[in-house]
């Protein structure tokens, strides 16, 4: 205690501050491996591509994120995903919405989910990582050539819009006016045909 004339000033312990908890959000991996890949012959996801089935890049650079949950929707064609649980989609010649609404049913209890191509073998580990770091709760896209596209995380309010979704057309629609992280247009090549091959394991042999 300190005393000044009539003034008495009390020596108080300095307030404590309470530390606010920084909450990760619990985020569920969703690589969409089925499809008819009818422009490429059949059989596109189990064709090599330096060394290892097609499939497999994406998912081997998926497996470095934390996650709660990684489902990989599949046909009887899709290779093995290891660490993956496999959701087989049925009809397997089903538009790619249905892939999208299956993935969303099998979800357990999860803020947000990634989805990613199983036929995009080029995007790296680290465009999916700088997507995790910048998801704010809402949305976060992939950008290339000014457009927003997968790969992407949605938070789970978008959940019912997702499985609503019909035809082939996937999440695109609902990222428009998304936050984005650049992606070069060569790292973002959709395998379609087996020209699309040819060019991809021209860029993996050039890094």
């Amino acid at each position: 205690m300190q005393c000044f004339g009539q003034l008495l000033l009390l020596d108080r312990p300095a307030p404590h501050r309470r530390k606010l908890a920084v909450t990760t959000p619990r985020i569920a991996i969703i690589l969409l491996a089925a499809g008819r890949a009818t422009r490429f012959g059949g059989g596109k996801l189990g064709t090599t591509l330096a060394g290892k089935p097609l499939a497999r890049h994406a998912a081997d650079s998926l497996s470095t994120l934390p996650h709660v949950q990684r489902i990989a929707v599949c046909s009887t064609q899709t290779p093995d995903l290891p660490g993956f649980s496999r959701l087989l989609l049925d009809p397997p010649e089903a538009p790619l919405s249905h892939s999208i609404a299956a993935a969303v049913a099998a979800l357990g209890d999860v803020d947000a989910a990634l989805f990613a191509l199983a036929d995009m073998p080029l995007v790296p580990a680290a465009h999916f990582a700088e997507l995790v770091a910048r998801f704010d709760g809402d949305r976060i896209a992939t950008q290339v050539d000014g457009r927003n596209m997968v790969p992407a995380i949605f938070g789970k309010q978008h959940f019912p819009a997702l499985a609503a979704l019909v035809g082939d057309r996937g999440g695109g629609e609902l990222l428009a006016d998304a936050p984005w992280v650049d992606l070069p247009a060569h790292l973002a090549l959709d395998i379609d045909t087996p020209d699309d091959l040819q060019s991809a394991k021209e860029q993996l042999q050039g890094l």
